[in-house]
């Protein structure tokens, strides 16, 4: 799976990045901006600088990723998007795979 999600600054990018590969819940991140997002947001339409996260994890590991984004992010509703991966090289899917199931360093 690949997961998108975005935040104000590069900080908290980076941030929440670390977090989720620290906490093996995904094999990788990376962090990509700064990004320009146009949107509406409570009936305005928003202009904003922002840096994207796209993340490579699991099926398995989706809802503990949602909730520790949610938890970790400063957003009252941060963009989570995730997107089924239907075609890579093996060997590329192997090492998400194997990265997102073992423990330790």
């Amino acid at each position: 799976m690949q997961v998108v999600t975005t935040v104000p600054d590069m900080e908290q990018g980076t941030a929440l990045a670390r977090s989720i590969t620290e906490q093996r819940l995904a094999a990788g991140v990376q962090l990509v901006g700064p990004i320009r997002s146009f949107y509406w947001w409570k009936g305005a339409l928003r202009d904003e600088e922002e840096w994207q996260l796209v993340i490579m994890t699991t099926t398995a590991l989706l809802g503990e990723l949602e909730s520790h984004i949610k938890s970790q992010h400063s957003y009252e509703t941060p963009q989570i998007v995730a997107m089924e991966i239907v075609q890579g090289s093996a060997e590329y899917l192997r090492w998400i795979s194997d990265e997102t199931q073992r423990t330790g360093a």
